[in-house]
């Protein structure tokens, strides 16, 4: 078995990164990225490793990661990705998306790009602008793609300030039933996320076209010590909770579903097709 070699940074590490090798090298993987949260000062670092079980000068293991540089990173790290051989991708539980830039020259690292509100919560009960925290990303050199707890997925460029795209406008749950979730979207969807125990057969909400519903299975470590009436039908372990019925609340796409909002059995939407949409048999 292949020994493990531990070094104690001081710190809590949420994320760690290999660095991709050069397509068509033989090389294998020398230098990863780590970033850190719960600290009173959080970090991005880039580590570098050696050849394990060969000893330096100094007696040491040449194996040992050495810290080749870091810089401080404003929250805590929710997701880190390498966006090319020089630059880290770091998203932020205060909202922000930043492009970090290695020097090789003189190892330091610098902000290359930012966007400091790419993920916010607006709306009754949440300031103007309060920050909603990035929660992934995922890179693909010139195109960046972020996820936040906004309900937001937004497509940046490295080389643009703004977002290319930002698409999940909306996301309700039912006020006075949680086990049905409610989302609209730029691309025209509106759709019914229902984790409810019975699942009963239902019609297209406006009742033109056919039914579209999809089922997701979803699962999580039990919690035996935690009653069950006490867990969220999101987070059950029961088995009979184990799918998720998705159906598609409008007849056929639209434009952008731009707002939402449900009360009991009704619910209305508006769309940059020039309609509204409202329905008084929400379960029937």
């Amino acid at each position: 078995m292949e020994e493990i070699y531990a070094k104690f940074v001081s710190q809590k590490i949420s994320k760690t990164r290999w660095r991709p090798v050069p397509p068509g090298s033989l090389q294998t993987a020398d230098t990863f990225a780590a970033g850190s949260w719960d600290n009173e000062e959080n970090y991005v670092s880039l580590w570098s490793i050696g050849d394990f079980g060969n000893l330096d000068s100094d007696g040491g293991f040449e194996g040992d990661h050495q810290l080749l540089c870091d810089i401080r990173h404003h929250g805590d790290v929710m997701d880190l990705q390498f966006f090319d051989q020089e630059r880290i991708v770091a998203a932020s539980s205060t909202g922000c998306v930043t492009v970090f830039l290695h020097h090789p020259n003189n190892q330091t690292l610098s902000v290359s790009q930012q966007w400091t509100a790419a993920h916010y919560h607006t709306g009754p009960g949440s300031p103007s602008c309060g920050s909603a925290p990035c929660t992934g990303v995922v890179c693909n050199n010139p195109e960046i793609v972020t996820v936040g707890e906004d309900g937001r997925i937004n497509l940046f460029r490295a080389d643009h300030k703004e977002a290319v795209r930002t698409i999940v406008w909306e996301v309700h749950f039912h006020p006075s039933n949680p086990d049905h979730l409610f989302t609209c979207s730029e691309d025209g969807s509106l759709w019914h996320w229902d984790a409810s125990t019975d699942v009963p057969e239902k019609s297209s909400l406006f009742n033109q076209g056919g039914r579209n519903s999809t089922f997701l299975s979803h699962s999580i470590s039990n919690q035996a010590s935690v009653h069950q009436s006490l867990i969220s039908s999101w987070l059950s372990t029961d088995p009979a909770k184990d799918r998720i019925e998705i159906t598609s609340l409008l007849p056929s796409r639209t434009l952008s579903v731009n707002s939402l909002d449900v009360l009991g059995p009704c619910l209305v939407c508006g769309t940059d097709s020039e309609a509204i949409y409202v329905t008084k048999q929400l379960f029937s």
